[in-house]
């Protein structure tokens, strides 16, 4: 636990920054609320929320009340006055799709010029919601142009995305799913850590692109969840089934559907069951006269995927390609619908010389519909499989690695110089690595 009290200015006091300053200065920090917009000081200066939301009302006024908030229209003052400078100013769209950035650029050529006037290290954070990309390419170039100083070294630079519902803001800051600080250094990292000390929620401090990714894929992520779910919903309707039902069964799993399970980047899905249900869903949908654009995405984005998984190996110009693992999951035997068997047989059709490996297909050991599936709809796949790793590594300038099975985990280190691996499924925690290595997702 820390009993760490900081200066704190907050920048923009729209939703964001007035919630933030509120709960800071709740918990014995003394904040800076700063704003253009003269009315919203006057307000915050007078004890009164600018915004309409739960118990922040009581919180400001207490504050105000108490000398731990104040609001000022001046940069200089509220910068040189504190040791972190928060970043909340609005980000809009345009009419393009795009993020208005105005207020950003604006805001850190501010604090730029009031951070090149002190000799104190200052700390920058971006808790606006930003796509990646915008603290490397206009945050940090702004903040490092205006005060002719280096992030990282002279000043430092963190983003901190919220995670604040309206109507349960308060709540949410103060029970947190998690607390994410993206950093340039592990100073500035530390420092802003300190604040979040008290929160009972897991804390990861990460890169800065991969914190400004985080909240897109939360948000994005919501609203996939909605959409789905009205979906599902517009289908019970129509079958007089209460969608509410079903939706509350579904959300008692857990394991599977509420949880990280499937959530990992990757390859296509295959297999017996997903492909198949999805297919019957949304015919049933069709054929309720029931628009279901979110699941009739699914299946032509799966395809996509492994139409990428075609490129990576195709795009080296090397003919010779070694498949290890193409049932549709490592310990199964079953091929059908495995998205690796479409792979394979797109790049026979296009003249590659391909050699498979795959222990649990087993022309000799597979019985049933496995081996019917085998013998009768894909025998030329039958006729490439090899019987160990040793016969890929001979033949193979591109290594696939279709499933993660655990004989494969070592795969990099039995590689000649001349040979690359293609991963779909990561079976090390190394990224890409140019003419050696290359995962599909990372």
């Amino acid at each position: 636990m820390s009993d760490l009290k900081m200066n704190i200015s907050i920048f923009g006091l729209g939703y964001v920054g007035a919630v933030s300053a509120g709960c800071l200065a709740n918990d014995g920090h003394r904040v800076i609320g700063v704003d253009s917009n003269a009315a919203k000081v006057k307000l915050i200066n007078e004890g009164v929320s600018p915004i309409v939301e739960k118990d922040i009302g009581d919180i400001i006024a207490t504050c105000v009340r108490d000398g731990r908030l104040s609001a000022t229209t001046n940069v200089a003052e509220a910068v040189n006055n504190s040791d972190i400078s928060l970043i909340c100013v609005g980000t809009p769209s345009q009419l393009n799709g795009s993020l208005d950035l105005t207020y950003v650029r604006r805001v850190c050529e501010e604090i730029g010029a009031a951070i090149a006037q002190k000799t104190s290290f200052h700390i920058v954070v971006a808790r606006s919601t930003m796509l990646p990309g915008t603290m490397k390419d206009i945050v940090i170039p702004t903040l490092e142009a205006s005060s002719g100083k280096t992030a990282g070294v002279d000043f430092g630079v963190c983003n901190n995305p919220e995670f604040l519902r309206e109507g349960t803001a308060v709540h949410d800051y103060y029970q947190p799913p998690k607390t994410v600080i993206g950093e340039t250094d592990s100073r500035s990292g530390a420092l802003l850590a300190e604040i979040y000390a008290n929160m009972d929620a897991p804390l990861i401090r990460t890169d800065v692109a991969s914190a400004e990714m985080v909240k897109y894929t939360d948000n994005v992520w919501h609203a996939l969840k909605v959409g789905f779910a009205n979906e599902i919903g517009n289908i019970c309707k129509s079958l007089d089934i209460d969608g509410h039902k079903v939706m509350d069964i579904f959300c008692h799993d857990h394991k599977l559907n509420l949880s990280s399970y499937y959530l990992k980047p990757g390859f296509a899905f295959g297999g017996s069951c997903l492909p198949k249900d999805v297919r019957a869903l949304t015919y049933k949908a069709k054929t309720l006269d029931v628009e279901t654009p979110i699941l009739n995405s699914i299946l032509p984005g799966n395809h996509l995927q492994v139409q990428r998984g075609i490129k990576m190996l195709t795009e080296h110009g090397k003919r010779k390609i070694g498949v290890l693992g193409f049932s549709f999951k490592a310990g199964t035997d079953d091929l059908r619908e495995s998205p690796v068997v479409e792979v394979i047989e797109t790049l026979i059709g296009k003249g590659y010389d391909l050699r498979l490996y795959d222990k649990n297909v087993s022309i000799a050991s597979i019985t049933g519909s496995n081996r019917d599936y085998i013998l009768n709809h894909i025998p030329h796949i039958s006729r490439l499989m090899v019987d160990n790793i040793d016969d890929i590594l001979a033949h193979a300038e591109v290594i696939l690695i279709g499933n993660d099975a655990p004989e494969f985990k070592d795969i990099l280190s039995k590689i000649q110089p001349h040979q690359m691996v293609v991963d779909f499924v990561r079976i090390t925690s190394g990224r890409s690595e140019a003419g050696r290595y290359q995962g599909i997702c990372w």
